[in-house]
């Protein structure tokens, strides 16, 4: 039965058919040859979306695209150029920094590469940086948007491992500033091979005028990460807090956005989580299927009839995660295969919050490694190059993001909260 799910459900994604599409049809194959009723599926359709914290998703997603369409990307751009605008190549740095500070407000690798990207990439190209690898790293920074708080697959691998949102959070912000470090190692590394000019000379007075200005998107996850931090309020309540704090900033503060741009701007984040629902949707009917007849248990004897070695065996799950971020978006990989592997991990006795890290670290780097790989087309439609030139330049970066995901693998005292 497991043979029949997995490859109806291959066969059907290699016919182009959308994912959640795929894992009803192949649910609904096995449910078929199984003699079970097929009212099955709505019912586990609608069990599946009827949990409190997925609340929190459309909201944060609001949040990010109401900050996204105004001024809060660009000031934060000019508070990081103030910073570290002076140094060989420091636009570079800056691409990372601002990367960082959107991916603390918005939540999404997609919004983070094009709020960044839209902002920078006229500056870089007008200071003479390569455009392929200034675009390919934008893209890069912009996998950290899923990763440093607050994280919508954070929130989903919560929801299905039955583990703390606010925990995932916490232990979030590590790998992401380790992600930050490495692209930054690389930028300069670039830097000084092409000779990139240095910026306008190091002012305080400008670091404090660019700081005023951006105070309001950097007090944003300073307000909602601590309030969830210090026990204020859960991570739901966080993500109306945020929509709030976006809308008063934007429409009061910024002036970057009238009433009529809104009805645009929850239009979009209304189409985004969509998406997001009905695959969880569907993919409770292959969770429902996948712990009835308890092949996740049976896929983790098998493995464990391999190796009994836990690093080997988190070696191989993590290429399986790699390998699947490459044809499957964030979402969707994530609430796949974390019902498979969960067994296993358990059997393996490890922290189901470093798990929970890993997994949305590897399928970030997805978000940067075709064919699926969003950034890498957001960045493409921002530039106008093509996706190839911005393959070819987002190697080095690409592999500097695989090293960090196997220090966190292998070296889990990094993140202090895990130990």
């Amino acid at each position: 039965m497991a043979i029949i799910l997995f490859l109806s459900f291959f066969v059907l994604i290699l016919l182009g058919i959308p994912v959640a599409i795929a894992i009803a049809l192949s649910s609904m194959v096995v449910l078929i040859d199984q003699g079970m009723p097929l009212v099955i599926i709505t019912q586990r359709m609608f069990a599946g979306t009827d949990s409190f914290p997925l609340i929190a998703v459309p909201f944060f997603i609001l949040a990010g695209d109401l900050l996204a369409k105004g001024k809060v990307s660009e000031k934060l751009v000019e508070f990081s150029d103030a910073i570290f605008g002076f140094l060989k190549g420091g636009l570079s740095i800056v691409a990372v920094l601002a990367g960082m500070f959107f991916a603390a407000i918005s939540g999404s690798g997609a919004a983070t590469t094009a709020a960044v990207g839209t902002t920078l990439v006229p500056e870089l190209k007008k200071k003479g940086y390569d455009e392929a690898s200034s675009a390919a790293l934008i893209a890069a920074s912009g996998t950290i948007g899923v990763v440093i708080p607050p994280s919508v697959p954070m929130i989903l691998y919560a929801v299905i491992s039955d583990q703390s949102v606010a925990k995932l959070f916490l232990n979030g912000f590590i790998p992401g500033v380790m992600m930050g470090i490495m692209l930054i190692g690389i930028a300069i590394v670039q830097a000084y091979k092409r000779n990139y000019p240095k910026g306008a000379k190091f002012s305080p007075r400008n670091i404090f005028r660019t700081f005023k200005d951006a105070i309001w998107g950097i007090m944003t996850p300073v307000i909602i990460l601590g309030g969830i931090f210090s026990g204020f309020f859960t991570p739901s309540e966080a993500a109306v807090i945020a929509v709030n704090y976006a809308l008063i900033v934007s429409l009061f503060i910024y002036k970057d956005m009238k009433l009529k741009d809104l009805y645009g701007i929850i239009c979009k984040s209304a189409m985004t989580m969509a998406v997001i629902m009905f695959i969880i949707a569907t993919s409770s009917i292959l969770s429902w299927i996948l712990a009835n007849w308890n092949i996740p248990t049976i896929i983790a004897n098998g493995v464990l009839s391999l190796s009994t070695n836990r690093y080997i065996i988190m070696l191989l799950i993590t290429m399986i995660i790699l390998i699947t971020g490459v044809f499957m978006e964030t979402a969707s990989a994530l609430i796949i295969l974390t019902p498979v592997f969960l067994p296993l991990i358990n059997q393996l006795d490890i922290s189901l919050v470093h798990f929970g890290l890993v997994m949305v670290v590897g399928l970030a780097i997805g978000m940067i490694t075709p064919p699926v790989a969003i950034n890498l087309y957001v960045a493409s439609s921002i530039t106008n190059l093509s996706l190839e030139e911005i393959t070819k330049a987002i190697i080095p970066y690409l592999i500097g993001l695989v090293v960090v995901l196997l220090l966190l693998l292998y070296i889990p005292m990094l993140v202090p909260g895990l130990m």
